[in-house]
């Protein structure tokens, strides 16, 4: 598997940290004066960080490529010192990546490397209180897999129907297409205004996929849409792709770039289109048929 990673000049970069603002998935911070990538596993490897960087110090890199293999990024980060460690730990607890973490702490053990990780306590790292507390980051950018969250669905008032949303980002330029909670998923896509016209959203048509959301019409930028697609077909394994849009002409742009993205990965997998009116009631719903 090809996959595509930034790689940074360190004698062009003087530490400016335009690049960190450029990164929509927060795998980059400034360390020791320098920029660095802390996480391999948030690259998303689009690039948005290039034209951020006034000294060139940043470019794409194509190489053979594994899986993402937390164990294979700390046998590499490790030799940058202890504090870009910390940063890419942090940057996993963070985003709740609870596997990859537990896999760091094993090669950090098992490694022998000293290394004070006391600001990053396994009993306490997910805890929603202390991460607003230290404040690092952006909240709204921040992953968070709310599977293990879910309210009693023992109630149907309609007051108490709970959410049925698997993970935070979900708008599609601040989605990772390789977090944890986008493999080998079923992927629902849907326009911003499908959720607040169709009352059953959650229960009927969000539960147990994954989102993402866009506005084909009022967002930017929307070749990136097409990419990160791409890679959650190729990269994530995802099993299906549903696009939900509204019955308003500049939606279906949506699902072009759904069929665009299918058209250009390596993996072919069912979509779905789901038309729903201004009303919330349910136009369309059919497969389209090798992806046309």
């Amino acid at each position: 598997m090809k996959r595509t990673i930034i790689n940074i000049d360190e004698s062009k970069c003087d530490g400016c940290g335009n690049c960190v603002e450029g990164c929509h998935e927060g795998a980059l911070q400034v360390i020791d004066g320098k920029a660095r990538l802390v996480s391999e596993l948030f690259c998303d490897g689009l690039g948005a960080c290039i034209g951020e960087c006034p000294q060139d110090a940043i470019t794409l890199e194509e190489r053979e490529a594994e899986p993402y293999d937390e164990t294979a990024v700390m046998e590499r980060i490790t030799k940058q010192g202890n504090s870009t460690v910390i940063a890419h730990m942090r940057h996993l607890r963070d985003h709740n990546e609870i596997k990859y973490f537990n896999q760091a702490i094993d090669f950090i053990e098992e490694n022998n490397i000293q290394i004070d990780l006391t600001e990053i306590n396994k009993k306490t790292m997910f805890n929603i209180m202390e991460k607003h507390r230290e404040g690092s980051g952006c909240p709204g950018s921040k992953s968070m897999d709310l599977r293990n969250e879910k309210i009693s669905e023992s109630s149907d008032t309609i007051e108490n129907q709970p959410s049925a949303l698997n993970q935070w980002p979900v708008q599609m330029h601040l989605i990772n297409p390789g977090a944890s909670y986008f493999q080998n998923a079923d992927v629902l896509i849907a326009a911003d205004c499908v959720a607040f016209s169709a009352g059953n959203f959650h229960s009927k048509y969000l539960k147990d996929k994954s989102l993402a959301i866009a506005c084909p019409k009022l967002d930017s930028n929307m070749e990136v849409y097409t990419d990160k697609i791409t890679a959650m077909i190729d990269k994530s394994n995802i099993n299906t792709l549903t696009v939900m849009i509204m019955e308003v002409p500049c939606c279906g742009a949506l699902l072009k770039i759904a069929q665009k993205a299918l058209q250009q990965a390596e993996r072919k997998i069912p979509l779905k289109l789901m038309v729903i009116g201004v009303r919330g009631d349910l136009l369309n719903e059919q497969w389209i048929l090798n992806n046309q």
